[in-house]
């Protein structure tokens, strides 16, 4: 069964947002709020006839407008453009005013609440199937370079044997080289000692 819908309320960056949502978690979750926000004084249930209608004709979806302004929310807000000194911060003052906590003089319509609270649970499996799909695909990214680092590090392996293998053939041919060569010396030695007494005796 659906939860019934609630009202929050806050300010984050350069944006106020609002949303109904069925609890104070949601709400955070919603927002990406990394800590909380009510605990903290820095969220609020609204009670605002206007910001209620608005965020119940769009449940589960976060609504932001300019940090202190007084215009409607909206899903797509403009950033504000009275970022001077203290300018949103003093609106932001002056709408914490005793207007700012008007009740809904509206009566209670049960079944909005009900399809309201319908289209919440409808937005956010919306978005956890958002969330899951780009998972999914951070999941594929990883695994596809994942096989592209496997790739390269199993080439390189093999190139390494490979010149392993060519290092030891030369090393041996080196070897073999300065074994003939020390043979020759030996050979050379000793032919050479033959000619010179050859030549000794040929001189008389």
């Amino acid at each position: 069964m659906a939860r019934k819908l609630r009202i929050y309320q806050t300010s984050l960056g350069f944006f106020d947002l609002a949303m109904a949502a069925p609890s104070m978690k949601a709400a955070l979750e919603a927002w990406g709020a990394d800590s909380n926000l009510f605990h903290q004084g820095a969220a609020k249930e609204s009670h605002d006839p206007d910001i209620i209608a608005a965020t119940m004709a769009k449940p589960g979806v976060v609504l932001r407008r300019p940090v202190g302004a007084d215009r409607p929310f909206s899903e797509h807000a403009e950033l504000p453009t009275d970022l001077g000194a203290g300018g949103p911060r003093k609106a932001a003052r002056k709408s914490k005013g005793p207007k700012a906590k008007k009740s809904s003089s509206r009566p209670v319509d049960k079944a909005a609440e009900r399809k309201a609270a319908l289209a919440y649970e409808r937005e956010r499996t919306r978005r956890e199937l958002e969330r899951a799909k780009e998972e999914a695909a951070r999941q594929k990214d990883r695994e596809r370079r994942q096989q592209a680092v496997e790739k390269a590090q199993a080439a390189l392996d093999k190139a390494e044997r490979e010149h392993a293998k060519q290092a030891a053939a030369i090393q041996t041919e080196i070897e073999a080289l300065e074994k003939r060569s020390q043979t020759e010396e030996v050979r050379w030695d000793k032919e050479k000692e033959r000619l010179e007494a050859a030549l000794r005796r040929a001189r008389g």
